[in-house]
């Protein structure tokens, strides 16, 4: 095919560089004609004298035998130093190993992930493999928590390499893939068809589409006839359909397409695009002016960037090596494959494009690396009418966004959503993902007859209809209406059988069973055939035992202890002395006898613990202490009172850690999995004695173990609760709680409903009040149960430090300033030269003796001196002073006068210039 730019002239080096297409297809059509293109515009922006690329175009007619046979006339007669193609991987897996043996670079848009770079060291990658977006399907998948997904795809190599890697994908976001559907291309309607109506039997209404066109248009005609377009389901289509929908009838996208979700490489929009694009279609006539005209696709660019890449080698190997080959070792009977040569130029642009990079790729950001081409950002579109309309991207770095930088990158703003996306059946409502039927079948609820206490779950048949109530159903039913989507449902009623003589119980039920609710513990036994929901109830096992008064004979002594005790008498002791002391010299009261004295200082400081004193108090310092005295005792007497009142109405539990060694009868509930649970804590098997309802626990803890009941009942926290609502006076729970899981909603293994009803379980849980209320429901005669562990604490010393502290430095300080004032006033008596003895024996007696007698002379003195001095100031007013002594009234500075106290002195005058303290 002459190319323009091309010449006759023998001096300029030709590279021959072959095309292996399947042209009976428009994908083969597009690529070749972007191919064309390429090597006219590396022509026309070379140098006159530049090497120049003659192209060699094969068509494989989509057969591998003819793609070999290409390939081996290319290398073998041509002498091509480089080959694009083929499109397909089977016809590529062989025309790679023809490539390694004679050392020419294969540039392959196959998509295959079979087909491995490292492992031929001539193979380039000119297209993405399928491998490559099945990131961007899982976190579409993930984006709307869809837990299943069935996968359909083509039954050939280029449709099942892409399933292992998708499956991985989907497991890293904990999505199952829970059915594969393979589909031949050579398969009928009718085939396709069944295939759907199977797949519209099961849950899963996610399916991940990976077609060629032709067959995938078939396939929606289908499913739209089967009713799997409407709303609720959920179609996502590859990039393998999502590029070449040009490809397909408008009417099919129309009438069969609507609302699906499809992926494809992002190409950005360019001007360089723009005009490329009008080049492109007006050569595509020239070359095909008979075909309906057809769309460029990525397949086209990545061909156009691949051969340019190509060109870039070239002129970077430029005149280094002369493009031949090798000849062959020659034998006799030579083969065509024998007679292969080696190129000497092969190894050189191999080297030179293992790893480049196209500054202005048409296709976006065209990068080889280690001769792979690098991802870029994928584009999720939705159909809508005869197109596509763009709802988001995503790339490897960041996820799922809504926008895209110029430069290909996200835009770092809170935009990790999708936009609006039409779902099938015209619907804007996110799909759940899965259906129970189509068939309007309910969810059938297994609930079990025997299977605990009625509380929780009872069942009572009707005529024609069981109905069931209790704690469980209650829950169950909420949770249903918390669900974002509707779930029909009907409870069905069955008798639990013993499991020991039925091991494969838990399959057998599940098989007949979309769930099963009532009292069921999640157990990791039971996780081979079911899976659980959150608990919506405690978890763990404990004992309630019947509750008895303690010995209250010396009860009033408990509420202290008995080093608060001695210290509340010390300081009884000590603040009466301290009182005695301040009031001895100048309060009758404490004065007398010395027995009446000792006396006086007990029955002042105890009675102010009822303020019932009757002496009256003449010192200011005695009241100061009195003051903070009073305050300590009332918090002393409150204290006291509260906790004594506490200990008179708290019940006290009857002690059980010694249920096993005193052979006590221990009690569960019947058909509890608790029974397995104590005889693994060694009680003995003979001693254990089974209770249906609340009525029999009750029963049985009332008549004892002596009397044909129990000491203790253990059953699990929800059970219990029940219990200690209805009876909590009489019973109350003890002991260690030995660690369970708790009450979950049962469901078959892998059902898609565990995640969403245990979201709508934590959410109801998180608010409490509504386990709180269904609690009371079905407690009868419920009260408020004081929630302690039958006992309360004695106060201690520790309470009460400040209080004392207070007290014992304020008392402490009165007395240290009365006996310095007490000292000061007699300080005569520590001036003499007389013995330490005498001097105390001075001072005590001067401290027993009555204040207003040893003060009157000093008083008389102090009064004669006034009015002396008074008398050298004005004669005249006043008149001559009488030598009697005069009555005079001064108040003694301690709140107290000689008249209060009922007495008045006319002794002489001492030199004691004592002053009241």
């Amino acid at each position: 095919m002459p190319i323009r730019g091309e010449d006759n002239d023998t001096s300029v080096m030709k590279v021959d560089v072959g095309i292996i297409l399947d042209m009976e297809t428009d994908v083969a059509k597009v690529m070749h004609t972007c191919i064309l293109l390429a090597i006219e515009d590396y022509h026309d922006a070379a140098s006159r004298n530049a090497t120049r690329i003659v192209p060699h175009l094969r068509d494989s007619k989509q057969d591998d035998v003819e793609a070999a046979s290409a390939t081996i006339y290319l290398l073998k007669d041509v002498q091509v130093q480089a080959i694009f193609g083929p499109q397909m991987s089977t016809q590529t897996d062989f025309v790679i190993d023809l490539g390694n043996r004679a050392k020419v670079p294969i540039i392959s848009p196959a998509t295959s992930p079979l087909l491995s770079v490292k492992e031929n060291p001539y193979f380039i990658r000119g297209a993405l493999p399928s491998t490559s977006q099945t990131k961007a399907i899982a976190a579409i998948v993930k984006n709307y928590n869809w837990r299943e997904v069935v996968v359909i795809y083509e039954d050939s190599p280029d449709g099942t390499g892409i399933v292992p890697h998708l499956t991985d994908a989907l497991q890293e976001i904990n999505t199952l893939v829970s059915y594969r559907s393979v589909i031949s291309p050579s398969a009928d309607e009718d085939q396709i068809l069944k295939e759907l109506n199977n797949l519209n039997t099961k849950q899963t209404r996610v399916f991940v589409v990976h077609l060629q066109p032709f067959l995938a248009s078939r396939l929606f005609l289908k499913a739209k006839e089967a009713g799997m377009m409407s709303s609720g389901y959920v179609w996502i289509i590859t990039d393998v359909l999502t590029s070449f929908l040009d490809l397909l009838d408008p009417s099919v996208i129309e009438s069969s397409m609507q609302g699906v979700i499809g992926i494809k490489p992002y190409v950005p929009r360019s001007n360089e695009l723009n005009n490329f694009t009008k080049r492109w279609r007006k050569r595509f006539r020239q070359e095909y002016p008979d075909m309906d005209q057809v769309e460029l696709n990525i397949f086209g660019l990545w061909a156009y960037d691949s051969i340019t890449s190509l060109a870039e080698a070239v002129v970077k190997v430029g005149n280094t090596a002369i493009p031949k080959f090798k000849k062959a070792v020659t034998r006799k009977n030579l083969t065509d494959l024998d007679a292969l040569g080696t190129s000497e130029l092969g190894y050189l642009l191999i080297d030179s494009m293992q790893n480049i990079t196209l500054k202005t790729g048409l296709s976006g950001d065209f990068r080889i690396a280690n001769g792979e081409l690098q991802p870029s950002p994928y584009q999720i579109v939705n159909m809508i009418g005869t197109g596509q309309r763009s709802i988001g991207f995503w790339t490897e770095k960041d996820g799922i966004s809504y926008k895209l930088k110029m430069n290909g990158k996200t835009a770092k703003t809170n935009n990790n959503q999708l936009g609006t996306i039409i779902w099938p059946g015209q619907s804007t409502i996110i799909p759940k993902g899965w259906d129970i039927s189509t068939s309007g079948k309910k969810l059938s609820v297994g609930v079990p007859v025997n299977g605990g206490l009625e509380q929780f779950t009872k069942v009572e048949r009707g005529s024609n209809t069981e109905i069931a109530t209790g704690l469980s159903i209650d829950f169950f039913q909420e949770v249903i209406k918390l669900l974002p989507y509707a779930v029909p449902y009907q409870f069905i009623a069955f008798v639990i059988q013993d499991k020991p003589s039925s091991p494969d119980y838990d399959h057998l039920i599940f098989e007949k069973y979309d769930a099963v609710v009532g009292d069921v513990t999640n157990l990791a036994s039971q996780s081979k055939y079911e899976n659980f929901t959150l608990p919506f109830t405690e978890s763990g096992i404990s004992a309630v035992v019947p509750v008895k008064y303690n010995d209250r004979t010396w009860i009033f002594l408990k509420p202290l202890k008995s080093e608060l005790w001695i210290t509340t008498g010390a300081f009884f002791v000590f603040i009466g002395f301290v009182v005695w002391v301040l009031e001895h010299r100048v309060n009758k009261e404490f004065r007398g006898p010395k027995r009446k004295q000792v006396g006086m200082i007990f029955w002042f400081s105890f009675s102010t613990l009822v303020f019932a004193h009757r002496e009256r108090v003449a010192s200011n310092l005695t009241r100061f202490v009195l003051i903070v005295w009073f305050f300590v005792v009332l918090v002393l007497t409150s204290s006291y009172t509260a906790s004594l009142s506490s200990m008179l109405t708290v019940q006290q539990l009857q002690p059980s850690n010694d249920l096993i060694q005193i052979g006590d009868y221990v009690g569960y509930r019947e058909g509890s999995f608790v029974k397995y649970v104590l005889k693994r804590l060694n009680f003995d098997s003979s001693k254990l004695r089974s209770y249906s309802t609340l009525e029999e626990y009750n029963d049985a803890l009332s008549r004892g173990s002596k009397n044909g009941g129990v000491a203790v009942i253990y059953d699990e926290l929800s059970n219990l609760r029940l219990f200690l609502n209805k009876y909590c006076r009489k019973y109350m729970m003890v002991g260690q709680t030995f660690k369970t899981t708790g009450f979950g909603f049962a469901l078959p293994k892998g059902s898609p409903l565990v995640p969403d009803i245990s979201s709508v379980v934590m959410k109801m849980m998180k608010q409490g009040e509504i386990t709180k209320n269904k609690i009371q429901k079905y407690s009868e005669d419920e009260t408020d149960c004081p929630q302690n562990n039958g006992t309360t604490d004695s106060l201690t010393v520790d309470s009460f430090k400040g209080l004392f502290l207070i007290a014992g430095v304020s008392a402490g300080s009165a007395l240290l300033i009365f006996f310095l004032i007490f000292l000061y006033h007699h300080r005569e008596i520590l001036a003499t030269d007389d013995s330490i003895g005498q001097k105390l024996s001075a001072i005590a007696k001067a401290f027993d003796e009555e204040k207003h007698k040893s003060n009157s002379v000093n008083e008389e003195s102090q009064a004669a001196t006034v009015l002396f001095a008074a008398s050298e100031v004005s004669p005249v007013i006043l008149p001559d002073v009488p030598s009697q002594s005069l009555e005079i009234r001064i108040s003694d500075g301690l709140g107290a006068s000689p008249a209060d106290e009922g007495s008045s002195t006319t002794e002489p005058a001492t030199p004691d210039h004592e002053t009241n303290a």
